[in-house]
């Protein structure tokens, strides 16, 4: 317990762990929801269904100022105005969204710079528009025995005055977390729009926009205890104002004639079609949820639970970290001559669940040398109990493959 912080009291919100004694520490992946998020979204089904922005009944007026309202909670969740917010299916869409959006002025003497240690989400987006423009697709190289991004290769690629700087706040293999108030900065000096993949981020270390000035940053809810299929794209309004929609359809026009039509104002423009309430409800019930904690007690008690867990992989001589941080939720490593799955099975049998493969970042495993790590995350809900037990299960795995 820290500071008057009972995670235990905190976890028994989650009927996850009600319903199963098991260890979980794969919040890198998905975030495990608390009992409040599962009611708002049920209430939503359960209250008179209507659709938002579309009718005069009270339903649909109902279920539009809860959705508008669940706009001005993540807005100020990060410092940020609700017209700043778009409603996307997650961080995934809200790249997409960005890159297709972007790559109308984008010209093949045109330059990209990507972080090596991106996920998929922020990679291939930018290789399909660098494909179809003919624009420079650039590597940010980052350093394999540190697992920190090459600060002097950045500052040298951006006096090739880039056109977009896109990279993650936190990295999902090694829990670095990249210096982007700093890289925005730089960036900007040289012109560049900078994008942020806030997925890893956002959960751990809320920001502020008016402080980050970075000109978008996406994240997606099912990582913040909030549920799958709802995501946010921030941007400044200047920023947003530059970018075409990708969708077309319902909500986002004004006026529409059989050859031409009127575009509505941002955000509408950009959210075509029946959005998912429901998500966007139950996102602004997660941030809800979250926000009646000390954020400070919350990152206390996941550092002693992450140097706990950093602390007995270093006493297992078997086990090589990979990039371990000094101060993060996730760490990676392999069993030299072991397979990543195999661990992560055995662990499994143990009612102990990790991620193991590529993490969707073939790049940055590629640069490591391995082939793929067991990742290992944590999330507010773990506790000295978790920790104690994966280790228990590591040993006992490590026994069975004779290491």
């Amino acid at each position: 317990m820290t500071d008057g912080f009972d995670p235990y009291a905190l976890r028994a919100q989650f009927p996850a762990f009600n319903a199963s004694d098991w260890v979980y520490l794969d919040s890198a992946a998905t975030a495990q929801k608390p009992q409040c998020v599962i009611d708002a979204i049920c209430q939503s089904y359960m209250a008179p269904v209507a659709n938002v922005h579309r009718g005069q009944h009270q339903a649909s007026l109902s279920t539009t100022a809860q959705f508008e309202q669940a706009r001005r909670e993540v807005a100020a969740f990060i410092d940020a105005n609700p017209s700043e917010i778009i409603w996307t299916r997650g961080a995934t869409e809200a790249i997409n969204l960005l890159a297709y959006s972007l790559s109308h002025t984008l010209t093949a003497n045109d330059c990209i710079l990507v972080s090596e240690m991106e996920h998929h989400a922020n990679l291939l987006p930018w290789q399909l528009i660098a494909q179809r423009t003919g624009a420079q697709l650039v590597k940010i190289p980052c350093c394999v025995s540190t697992g920190q991004l090459d600060m002097d290769a950045y500052q040298q690629a951006l006096t090739t005055r880039p056109r977009i700087v896109a990279i993650s706040h936190v990295s999902n293999v090694t829990g670095t977390r990249h210096p982007i108030e700093a890289m925005t900065a730089l960036a900007h000096r040289h012109g560049a729009t900078v994008i942020i993949d806030g997925a890893q981020g956002i959960v751990h270390e809320p920001l502020s926009m008016q402080t980050l000035n970075a000109d978008f940053y996406v994240f997606s809810g099912h990582k913040l205890y909030g549920p799958t299929g709802i995501g946010v794209l921030y941007g400044k309004p200047e920023a947003l104002a530059t970018l075409a929609p990708f969708h077309g359809g319902g909500k986002m026009i004004t006026d529409v004639t059989f050859d031409d039509h009127t575009l509505a104002p941002i955000p509408a423009r950009f959210e075509a079609g029946t959005p998912n309430t429901a998500g966007a409800i139950g996102l602004a019930a997660a941030i809800q949820w979250l926000k009646q904690y000390d954020a400070q007690a919350i990152d206390t008690h996941i550092s002693d639970c992450y140097q706990s867990l950093l602390d007995g992989l270093k006493q297992r001589p078997a086990i090589k970290l990979i990039c371990p941080q000094p101060h993060s939720t996730i760490v990676s490593f392999v069993v030299e001559g072991e397979h990543h799955a195999d661990i992560a099975e055995l662990l499994s049998q143990q009612n102990v669940a990790v991620r193991s493969g590529h993490h969707c970042a073939h790049p940055l495993i590629k640069a490591l040398g391995v082939e793929g790590t067991v990742r290992v995350s944590l999330g507010a809900y773990n506790h000295q109990e978790d920790i104690q037990r994966f280790l228990t299960a590591l040993d006992k795995t490590l026994y069975l493959l004779g290491v």
